[in-house]
């Protein structure tokens, strides 16, 4: 089979590997979509595994399973998740299951026409595909997941004002999750198509990042946000979180800068204001499970954030298009279509 090895942006190599029969609890799949996640891109985080076969979004269709598999078979539409919690250690009985101490293996990479699912995630990160997801909104499961997870920890009400900086697919995620819960939203970014988008998806005010967005944003609502959400990397949004943040409010670090970056704290202005400064990453299987039903039932919608598909022999174009942001929103990545 082909796959797309990843040594760094500049160079993915298309590869020819063995398929491999499934042992008696393990699956075999063949990839139907797989998303380009910002965070693939991102070398400080992805180089240390390089070389690897990355993709964690995917939707795929069983096609063999092992002798001692019942709960699956040949023809299931499934969404495969990347890795999954042990449900037993200290941390997942205290609600961090993406903290997992026992998370010692992960689902191979999906940039790849088949994908040898191994046991755990069989039997705990194998989820059927309800008829009303399609294997391409199948790729938005598990980062809608984890801006669900997000918005979870931060404990947000009906009705309150929040500021997202950033309006990429997760930016854009979080303002569709914030509007269902009767929020007023203000949303941020460099790029006027996906401040274009941020308007599709909900958001009451658009600001370009470049702006004066913390008094913008204390104009529109009339003070300032209850809840900010960090959907990108730059330094300047940060800056921008800490001072459009409220009394008594939560700013939440989805996205960070790279651990070469300093980033300054405003302790003293935040211990007489008691804000919360909290970090989400990855998501639950409760988590995945409410995601699925979003998507499933059509409460959060998809579709439209797909910019690009490509063929696996474009996987190195799909990496740049992500980097790039420019053109780009969703790049899916589909290994049996051929152009």
């Amino acid at each position: 089979m082909k796959a797309a090895l990843w040594y760094n942006n500049q160079d993915i190599r298309i590869i020819d590997i063995p398929v491999s029969k499934p042992g008696p609890r393990e699956m075999l799949a063949k990839v139907a979509a797989c998303g380009i996640c910002g965070s693939d891109v991102v070398e400080w985080y992805r180089l240390p595994r390089a070389p690897l076969i990355q993709g964690h979004e995917v939707g795929a269709e069983v096609v063999e399973v092992g002798e001692a598999i019942t709960s699956f078979k040949p023809g299931d539409r499934v969404f495969l998740a990347p890795k999954v919690s042990c449900g037993r250690c200290f941390y997942c009985r205290h609600g961090h299951e993406p903290q997992c101490s026992g998370i010692k293996e992960r689902l191979p990479g999906g940039l790849a026409e088949y994908i040898l699912v191994p046991e755990v995630i069989v039997e705990r990160g194998t989820y059927l595909l309800p008829e009303t997801i399609s294997f391409e909104e199948s790729t938005f499961i598990e980062p809608l997941g984890c801006a669900v997870r997000a918005q979870k920890i931060a404990g947000i009400k009906k009705g309150q004002n929040v500021l997202v900086l950033g309006s990429g697919v997760s930016g854009l995620l979080h303002i569709q999750l914030a509007k269902k819960k009767q929020c007023r939203v203000v949303a941020t970014d460099t790029n006027a198509r996906r401040l274009a988008y941020a308007r599709e998806m909900g958001a009451d005010l658009v600001l370009e990042a470049g702006e004066d967005v913390p008094t913008e944003t204390q104009k529109f609502f009339s003070r300032l946000a209850d809840l900010v959400l960090i959907c990108t990397a730059s330094l300047a949004a940060v800056e921008q979180a800490w001072a459009s943040v409220d009394k008594g409010g939560t700013v939440v670090f989805f996205a960070v800068p790279g651990p070469d970056k300093v980033v300054p704290f405003p302790a003293n202005y935040f211990w007489t204001r008691e804000v919360r400064v909290l970090t989400s990453y990855y998501c639950g299987p409760a988590d995945i499970e409410k995601a699925i039903d979003l998507l499933a039932s059509h409460q959060v919608e998809v579709k439209n954030l797909i910019t690009h598909r490509l063929p696996l022999e474009e996987t190195r174009l799909g990496f740049q298009l992500v980097l790039e942001a420019e053109e780009a929103l969703k790049v899916i990545i589909k290994p049996h279509w051929k152009k």
